[in-house]
């Protein structure tokens, strides 16, 4: 991949994850929710997992929330520190029949080649799941970064990195060479007593910044103060607690196989929508009752 289009730092992050690992489970809130509705999903799937990979946690912290009706008989992975990138997928061809992804794939550079080798280690109707971090995560927290750089360094850096919409996720799915493949959002909203609680979460979630063009340096705590202040103004609720939102897309897609499911093409219904309804179908410009 060129040099300008590598805009995260893989080394970087893991490092912060490796270093949030021994107080992560006090901040893993969000990841337990997140993961709580990645495997409601998959509880409606009614099929058996003989071997499923788990990228973003560790096996042993997914392990004990597993239902049954999952059906993930073996959960092998690998950990907290994997950081997908175009180096670092040592992953065999049709080896699972499961790939769960959480929070984790938000941090790669070459996230369409990591989901074509994702695909590919899936077995012929094997199922990949995910949960990535959407564009409207910590809008509050950006915004308020760039108003108060912008007031007292005449400059602003990156502190949110940049993540994908639903439609991209449906686009780099289909790319990747997915069946079926759905991206759909979810939003969670939540409140803190003050930002520096929020930092805190986040940098024990392993969620710090790792741009590639982030400042290296200390942060002005004139401008640190200002951005808290500026977030507390623009972002508190009734209560004086401040909101943080967190966007979640949620990927879904199958490897293809020849037996599967495929969807109906266009014009080759044998039911009327009408007769379906139990309603009178008019031609297009007609009016009701004519």
């Amino acid at each position: 991949m060129p040099e300008t289009m590598l805009i995260f730092d893989p080394a970087a992050k893991r490092r912060q994850r490796r270093r949030a690992a021994a107080r992560f489970a006090a901040h893993d809130f969000l990841h337990a929710e997140i993961a709580a509705r990645l495997l409601d999903r998959l509880g409606d799937i009614r099929r058996q997992f003989p071997l499923a990979l788990l990228q973003g946690v560790a096996p042993d912290w997914l392990g004990p929330r597993l239902d049954p009706a999952s059906g993930i008989e073996r959960l092998v992975g690998q950990g907290a520190d994997f950081i997908a990138d175009e180096d670092l997928l040592p992953l065999a061809d049709g080896k699972f029949d499961l790939v769960i992804s959480l929070l984790n794939l938000h941090w790669v550079n070459d996230l369409p080649g990591a989901l074509i080798q994702l695909q590919r280690s899936l077995k012929p109707d094997g199922l990949f799941l995910a949960a990535v971090f959407g564009g409207e995560t910590l809008t509050e927290l950006r915004q308020a970064w760039l108003q108060a750089e912008s007031e007292l360094e005449g400059g602003v850096s990156p502190h949110v990195a940049p993540m994908m919409t639903t439609y991209d996720g449906a686009g780099l799915l289909q790319r990747a060479g997915f069946a079926l493949p759905v991206a759909d959002a979810e939003r969670i909203n939540v409140t803190y007593g003050d930002v520096f609680a929020l930092l805190r979460d986040l940098r024990f979630m392993g969620e710090g910044n790792a741009l590639r063009d982030r400042r290296r340096g200390f942060t002005r705590r004139a401008t640190l103060l200002r951005m808290a202040e500026i977030y507390a103004e623009r972002f508190s609720g009734p209560d004086g607690r401040l909101t943080a939102t967190f966007e979640v897309v949620m990927l879904t897609g199958w490897r293809p196989a020849p037996n599967q499911q495929q969807p109906l093409k266009p014009g080759s219904a044998t039911l009327r929508l009408a007769d379906a309804l139990g309603t009178v179908e008019h031609k297009a410009g007609d009016k009701a009752g004519r």
